[in-house]
C-alpha cells in the first residue's frame, strides 16, 4: 500500500531543501492541505532572501490532477518573497499531469510595495482617471450619434414608428410616476416655505415667502425634482429591462432577425419620456406650490386668494418656460443614459445591478451638470 502523501524539510539539507514523497492523491489532499497551511505560515519569513529553493521529489510515488494543484501551492508558499523553486528528481510520468495544471493554475505577479503614497501615484491614478473618464465621454457621444441617426430615420419614414410602443412608455414614465412625485413636490414645497418665512419674518416680510417659493419652484426645483425621481425610478428601469434582454440573448435574437435594437427600444423609450417629464415637471411645480401655499395659510395667516394674487406678481411669463424647457434635454440625457448602460450589460445578474446602479448615478449627474449649464446660459442672456 502506497505512503500517504507528505512534505517536510529535508534532514541535513539546510533551510532551502525539502523533500516531498508519498501519495499525492485526492484521499491525501487534507493531511496535505495541514501540512502547506503550515508551510505557508512559515515560509516567506524564513527564506526571504534566498533566490533558489529546491525541493526533492524521489520519494513521490503517486499524482493525480489534486495532488498537481497541491503540488504548484507548494512552490507558491515555498517561492515566499521571490525566490524561485525547484523540483527535483521529479518522475517523468508525472511530468505532463504538472505542466497541464500549471496551465491553469492562478498565478500572483509580485508587486513591490510602497510604504507611501508619493506624487507619482497621484499622477497614475489621475492619469488612468482621465483615460477611462475620456473612453466614456467618446463612447456615450458615439451612442447619441447612433440615436440621432435612428431618429432622423424614423421622422424621414413614419412608418418605422412603434406608436404601441410609444404609447405603453408613455404611461408607464407619466401617470405612473405622478403619485411619488406629487407627494415629495408637495413635502418639499412645505419645508421650502416653512423655511423661508421662518427667515423672513426676521425683516417683517412674510408676504415674500411667495416670491421666494414660486420662482424657486417653477424655475429650479420643481423640474429638478421630477428629473431626479424620474432618473432614479425610470432610468433605472430603462437599464434593468434591457440588461435583462441582453442577458436572456433577447438581442442578440433581434438582431439576428433583422430588426435595429435602437430603434425598437431606444427610441420609444426616450420619445415618450421627453413628451412626459415636461408635463410631469408641470404637475410637480402645482404640487409643490400647493404645499406651500398650505404653510402660507397655516402658518403666515396668507389666504389663498392673497397667495395667487402675490404668486402672479412674482412669476412671469418667462418664469414658467425657463423651468418647463429644460425638461427635454434632462428627459433625453435620463433616456440615452439608461437605454445605453443597458445595451452595455454582460452575460450575467451581476451585470444588471452594476449597470443599473451606474445609469441612476450618471443620469442624476448630467441632469446636474446640465442644470447648472442651463443656468450659465440664462444668466448671460439675462432671464
Amino acid at each position: 500500500m502506497a505512503e500517504e502523501g507528505w512534505i517536510a524539510a529535508k534532514p541535513g539539507g539546510g533551510e532551502g531543501i525539502f523533500a516531498a514523497g508519498g501519495s499525492w492523491l485526492v484521499a491525501a489532499a487534507p493531511a496535505l492541505d495541514r501540512q502547506l497551511g503550515a508551510l505557508e505560515r512559515s515560509a516567506p519569513a524564513r527564506l526571504s532572501g534566498r533566490q533558489r529553493v529546491h525541493v526533492d521529489c524521489v520519494d513521490l510515488e503517486a499524482l493525480d490532477t489534486v495532488g498537481a494543484w497541491l503540488m504548484l501551492r507548494l512552490k507558491a508558499a515555498l517561492g515566499g518573497r521571490g525566490a524561485e523553486v525547484s523540483l527535483d528528481n521529479l518522475a517523468a510520468r508525472f511530468t505532463p499531469l504538472l505542466a497541464q495544471a500549471e496551465k491553469y493554475h492562478p498565478r500572483e505577479t509580485p508587486r513591490p510595495r510602497r510604504g507611501f503614497f508619493g506624487p507619482v501615484d497621484v499622477l497614475v491614478a489621475l492619469g488612468a482617471w482621465a483615460t477611462i473618464g475620456a473612453k466614456e465621454v467618446w463612447g456615450g457621444l458615439d451612442f447619441v450619434g447612433e440615436v440621432t441617426v435612428a431618429a432622423g430615420r424614423v421622422l424621414r419614414r413614419p412608418r418605422y414608428l412603434r406608436p404601441m410602443a410609444f404609447l405603453s412608455q408613455m404611461q408607464r414614465t407619466g401617470p405612473a410616476a405622478l403619485p411619488i412625485v406629487g407627494l415629495l413636490s408637495f413635502l418639499v414645497g412645505v419645508v421650502f416655505a416653512y423655511q423661508g418665512a421662518d427667515q423672513l419674518r426676521q425683516f417683517g416680510a412674510e408676504i415674500f415667502t411667495v416670491n421666494l417659493l414660486g420662482i424657486a419652484f417653477v424655475r429650479e426645483l420643481g423640474v429638478l425634482l421630477s428629473a431626479i425621481i424620474v432618473a432614479g425610478r425610470s432610468g433605472s428601469a430603462f437599464t434593468a429591462e434591457i440588461g435583462t434582454m441582453q442577458v436572456n440573448e433577447e438581442i442578440d435574437a433581434m438582431t439576428t432577425i433583422g430588426l435595429d435594437p435602437i430603434d425598437v427600444l431606444v427610441l420609444p423609450r426616450l420619445g415618450a419620456l421627453v413628451v412626459t417629464l415636461p408635463l410631469v415637471a408641470f404637475y410637480a411645480n402645482v404640487m409643490g406650490l400647493l404645499g406651500g401655499a398650505a404653510i402660507c395659510y397655516l402658518a403666515l395667516d396668507i389666504p389663498l386668494p392673497i397667495f395667487l394674487s402675490q404668486l402672479n406678481q412674482a412669476l412671469t411669463g418667462w418664469e414658467f418656460w425657463l423651468g418647463i424647457i429644460k425638461a427635454p434635454f434632462f428627459a433625453a440625457a435620463i433616456a440615452v443614459v439608461g437605454c445605453r448602460e443597458g445595451l452595455r450589460v454582460s452575460r450575467s445578474a451581476e451585470s444588471v445591478g452594476r449597470r443599473t446602479t451606474l445609469s441612476v448615478v450618471e443620469s442624476i449627474f448630467l441632469v446636474i451638470v446640465l442644470d447648472a449649464a442651463f443656468s450659465i446660459l440664462f444668466a448671460q442672456l439675462g432671464i
